[in-house]
């Protein structure tokens, strides 16, 4: 089984991290680890109809995000990568200056640490100088920052296509195929 870490913090944007769940509950091979901040509890409260616990029933495996000593806080326990999605400004900053005070922060330091991939679904707009500075620095070590843009070359008709593409985007830098994603294709 492979294995991705699934970090949802406190930023607007759940329900791509419920699509992702979702889209790796269909696949076989992989297994979610999740952990959401104290932050994204409150978040997913005020934007998704589902509730903290329904999300939770969504992943393989779940951890309290104040367990520094869970097996996605080390090394040693293999994964394919991380996904911050949401990822809130606040867990930029954390990220890019090893500030590892709970478990969200502390995974994502350990997935720089030992090279593996890590995708920041950022979300905040316009980006402050601050902002900007914290994802070069994460860019230049590695990272992956994937803000949750529109597109409109795959012709969406609801919220929820755009929802579709962007979770299609994170699932194709893991090499996973996600029947809901519409690549581009000129000849459409």
């Amino acid at each position: 089984m492979k294995r991705l870490v699934i970090g949802i913090s406190g930023a607007s944007g759940m329900p791509i991290a419920v699509e992702l769940l979702r889209a790796l509950k269909e696949q076989p091979d992989w297994m979610s680890c999740l952990v959401i901040s104290n932050g994204g509890e409150k978040t997913i409260e005020m934007e998704c109809s589902e509730t903290v616990e329904e999300i939770r029933a969504l992943a393989d495996e779940c951890y309290d995000i104040k367990n520094i000593g869970a097996s996605i806080a080390s090394g040693t326990f293999k994964t394919e990568g991380m996904v911050v999605v949401p990822c809130s400004m606040k867990t930029v900053a954390g990220i890019a200056n090893g500030y590892s005070d709970n478990l969200l922060l502390r995974a994502a330091d350990v997935t720089l640490k030992e090279r593996r991939k890590l995708v920041l679904v950022a979300r905040e707009t316009p980006f402050n100088t601050i902002h900007l500075k914290n994802m070069l620095e994460l860019s230049q070590i590695g990272a992956i920052i994937m803000p949750p843009m529109l597109t409109f070359y795959n012709h969406p008709d609801t919220l929820q296509d755009s929802v579709n593409h962007i979770a299609g985007k994170i699932l194709d830098v893991f090499g996973i195929e996600y029947n809901k994603f519409r690549r581009w294709n000129p000849e459409n």
